[in-house]
């Protein structure tokens, strides 16, 4: 790997229209086993978040009206931590079940693939997509898989509407349609779009910093890369509303971790005209949209960039996606263990044996906080020079940007230790990494006393934790405060 593509805070500040000035501004403290991988997951896990702290910093400083943007530091400790948050999570002492039975590697006639069902929807249509019945086991799963290619599997399951990738190599995804259409593309995209005059906001005041205080989020995400994101910008002082289809549900520890700072409703788009109504004047007055649905799942509903350009001009809009909105699998569903299987990340963390994984969900932690940080500079920029823009960052390309080292030899078979290829780890070193207690904090709430990971964006005279602990799915007012 190369140091021009390395996973270094500079290269995803680059990639996000940063000022290469500021990045001195940004220090890290360096720690030994956390996110150990073959790949470089710390060196990437702390690029994403230096990323996102420096522009919460730069933000901060432009409505403080400060002379220098304030001081970054990074700590693998709590990066590392908050890139487990799921894990970490205890509700009254129980901890939370992250992966579903049916969510795993499955040995098949010519290889292997992996599955995900923790959605009960996305279980039911894997098993119907195998002409099993609704309560088939592992065993019964299991020896139906074994039958068949996984090329065969992939194909029938997502014919269905089910979630099933085939393993393969980093090289065999270079030369997928798929995977060149990728690695073709930034690392986060950006654009502008219209003429809207620039935005305004109010001067900040007190302490903490909070650079995200007075914008309105429309929060349209799921899962763990998006809600990652807008918990961070709630982090930040955002009034920040996630709203959800009231006949799918967020499974409740998956929404507990991602919901600190804020709000959660339900609203139904597609019956009646009294949530469409309530829902459109949300958006009237949102200063940010971020959506986290496969592309163009939402566009009947005017949510495309274009859309919102001319519906609320000015306004900061937010893509995600697994695997980029482009390309023959632009509009799959996908999620970060299927993302890690097709690009050749579990190959290369296997043992030979069997597929393996990264030590974290880390395309979907890294790319969240890519999401935040593309948000964040997108109100920066927004502030000088107006326009609608749009960020649209893949968990496939954050991918591409882990792995673009792999095929000219930057990761081997007996790498240990975080970053077997070749990145940036500079910063004050502070021994290792071992108990996350530093990182973690407990609070009451509705939900029950919760032990939850901090978060790891900070800068100084920034917020240390969220405002307010989360609440039960859908709970909240369709309104903002």
């Amino acid at each position: 790997m190369t140091h021009s593509d390395a996973p270094t805070t500079e290269f995803a500040w680059t990639a996000l229209g940063g000022d290469p000035a500021l990045v001195p501004r940004l220090s890290a403290v360096v720690r030994s086993g956390a996110l150990e991988a073959r790949l470089p997951v710390r060196e990437l896990a702390r690029a994403c978040v230096g990323a996102c702290a420096l522009a919460a910093a730069e933000l901060a400083a432009r409505r403080a009206g400060l002379v220098d943007v304030p001081e970054v530091r990074v700590d693998d400790g709590a990066v590392a931590t908050a890139f487990v948050s799921e894990r970490h999570l205890l509700v009254d002492g129980r901890a939370p079940v992250t992966f579903a039975p049916l969510s795993r590697f499955w040995r098949t006639a010519d290889g292997w693939v992996r599955t995900h069902a923790n959605y009960p929807h996305h279980r039911a249509r894997l098993l119907g997509a195998l002409g099993l019945p609704d309560d088939a086991s592992v065993e019964a799963v299991a020896g139906c898989l074994a039958e068949r290619s996984a090329a065969e599997v992939e194909s029938t399951v997502y014919a269905a509407g089910g979630l099933a990738v085939a393993l393969r190599t980093s090289e065999e995804w270079a030369r997928h349609e798929q995977g060149a259409a990728v690695a073709g593309r930034p690392l986060v995209e950006r654009g502008r779009l219209g003429s809207a005059v620039p935005r305004s906001l109010p001067p900040l005041a007190g302490d903490p910093l909070l650079p995200a205080a007075g914008l309105r989020v429309l929060d349209l995400t799921r899962v763990i890369a998006g809600p990652v994101a807008t918990r961070t910008l709630a982090l930040l002082g955002a009034d920040v509303l996630r709203v959800d289809p009231p006949g799918l549900p967020e499974l409740a520890d998956q929404h507990t971790d991602t919901g600190f700072g804020k709000r959660s409703a339900t609203l139904d788009l597609t019956a009646g005209r009294h949530d469409r109504q309530v829902f459109e004047e949300l958006l009237a007055s949102a200063d940010v949209v971020v959506t986290g649905y496969r592309p163009g799942a939402l566009d009947r509903f005017g949510l495309s960039a274009e859309a919102l350009a001319e519906r609320r001009p000015g306004v900061v809009v937010g893509q995600l996606s697994a695997w980029g909105a482009y390309g023959p699998w632009g509009g799959r569903r996908g999620f970060d263990s299927l993302v890690q299987v097709a690009t050749g990340i579990a190959a290369l963390e296997g043992s030979g044996e069997k597929p393996g994984a990264l030590p974290a969900q880390a395309l979907d932690h890294g790319t969240g906080y890519l999401l935040a940080a593309g948000v964040l500079r997108a109100v920066t920029e927004g502030l000088d020079e107006g326009g609608t823009r749009f960020v649209r960052p893949a968990l496939a390309r954050t991918a591409a940007w882990l792995t673009a080292g792999a095929e000219r030899g930057g990761v081997t078979e007996d790498a240990s230790g975080s970053g077997g290829a070749t990145a940036d780890d500079s910063g004050s070193r502070e021994g290792s990494y071992g108990d996350p207690a530093p990182w973690l904090a407990e609070a009451d709430s509705v939900l029950g006393r919760l032990r939850y990971a901090l978060p790891p964006v900070s800068f100084s005279g920034g917020p240390g934790d969220w405002s307010r602990p989360p609440g039960p799915w859908g709970a909240d007012s369709p309104r903002w405060v």
